[in-house]
């Protein structure tokens, strides 16, 4: 079955994250997704590596296999001025072109938006960035850490004068999944009015709107918040809890919620006690709360502790290791990763094959299509730029410029 996205094509110049998964949101939502990249591979395509090239070098990465599932990839230097001419005629073929790069190298290579709307005066253009296109540090660079950084959320996790970086890059991809949903109201926009546009993100834009509630009360009321652990500001017990044989979360909110922990720790007197009236309350008094939960957690086994407390309907997990995580039952029922194969090497015990995950978002009607194999540094170019007009010798005499 098609996808929704069937028919449109997509150039994508992205690397590392931001860029290349609004690439991969895309196709798995049948987009013809064209992966563009230097000459033997951009440097993304080679972090933590889980092939092994005939030579013996470091294969592909985990990072690519998961952020260029689905994609074609053509290589290309468009610096070169052979190159140049072909970048054109790849825009002039395309709907939407994907790129994070500084603004001053997307304006030499001809991304940049007046340069592709010279081509074609109906294209959409991704172009994210680590702080937005205006303000005094909108050309400087940057990664998700840094947006992690600058809104607040390094500062608070942790412990007091020990802040930690979360090592789950959620905010580029929190700013290619917004990207994304801007690539897709630009779509519905030309289908009205025939109108491409420039979708901008931000990666700083990202992390604000993230921990915008932290914001907020810091502008309304000054609160000056601080790291507390694993606890929570405005709730309680709300903590990481160790038990016979591992560690687990839970997160109690809300009076309903308190009142079944009280009634599950068989401390009924602490609903009438002030320290814990409230949610702000609980979360002000968050240390002795923890308390009574770890005495509680550590007499149970991590099963046992999590099975009473989904009697009691109150929110928990195990903390798992990336390995239990693949093997979890609830991952698997959901089908939430799917083995795809290898490129150019194989790790003997999975047999050539690694986990992907897709989009995490099921369509009744128009769901994602399955992931497929990650295709090798320029698998597709003679596929792609054969359909545009170039015959033979035309690519053969791309390759010995060095424009493919």
């Amino acid at each position: 079955m098609p996808g929704v996205l069937d028919g449109i094509r997509v150039l994508d110049f992205g690397r590392y994250i931001a860029g290349p998964y609004v690439g991969a949101l895309l196709a798995d939502f049948g987009a013809d997704v064209i992966r563009v990249e230097k000459r033997g591979g951009s440097e993304d395509r080679f972090v933590l590596p889980v092939t092994t090239r005939a030579d013996g070098r470091p294969g592909e990465g985990a990072l690519f296999l998961q952020m260029n599932r689905n994609k074609r990839s053509v290589t290309l230097d468009p610096m070169k001025p052979a190159g140049r001419a072909v970048l054109e005629r790849l825009v002039g073929a395309a709907d939407v072109v994907i790129a994070n790069l500084p603004p001053q190298t997307m304006a030499r290579m001809g991304l940049d938006y007046d340069s592709l709307r010279a081509v074609r005066d109906d294209i959409i253009l991704a172009n994210l960035s680590s702080y937005g296109k205006d303000g005094p540090w909108a050309t400087r660079p940057g990664f998700d850490s840094v947006g992690q950084a600058m809104c607040g959320s390094i500062y608070l996790t942790g412990e007091p004068g020990r802040p930690w970086r979360a090592p789950i890059a959620f905010i580029d991809f929190g700013t290619a999944l917004h990207a994304a949903f801007g690539v897709a109201m630009a779509l519905i926009e030309r289908q009205r009015s025939g109108r491409g546009q420039e979708v901008v993100g931000a990666l700083l834009a990202t992390a604000a709107a993230f921990n915008g509630y932290m914001l907020t009360e810091q502008s309304a009321r000054a609160p000056d918040r601080g790291p507390i652990g694993n606890r929570a500001f405005n709730s309680g017990p709300t903590d990481l809890f160790e038990t016979k044989d591992g560690f687990i979360v839970v997160h109690t909110v809300g009076n309903p919620l308190f009142k079944r922990w009280a009634g599950l720790m068989g401390e009924p007197e602490w609903l009438e006690d002030p320290r814990f009236a409230t949610d702000d309350a609980r979360g002000d008094n968050g240390a002795v709360l923890s308390e009574r939960m770890a005495a509680w957690c550590a007499e149970r086994t991590r099963d046992e502790a999590l099975d009473a407390l989904a009697a009691a309907h109150i929110p928990a997990g195990p903390v798992l290791k990336p390995q239990e995580a693949l093997d979890h039952p609830q991952v698997r029922a959901l089908g939430l990763l799917h083995p795809v194969p290898l490129p150019g090497g194989a790790i003997p015990e999975t047999g050539g094959m690694a986990m992907v995950a897709q989009a995490p978002v099921w369509l009744s009607e128009t769901p994602a299509l399955p992931p497929t194999g990650q295709a090798e540094t320029g698998q597709h170019t003679g596929e792609v730029l054969g359909a545009l007009g170039y015959g033979a010798d035309d690519l053969a005499a791309l390759r010995e410029a060095g424009a493919i």
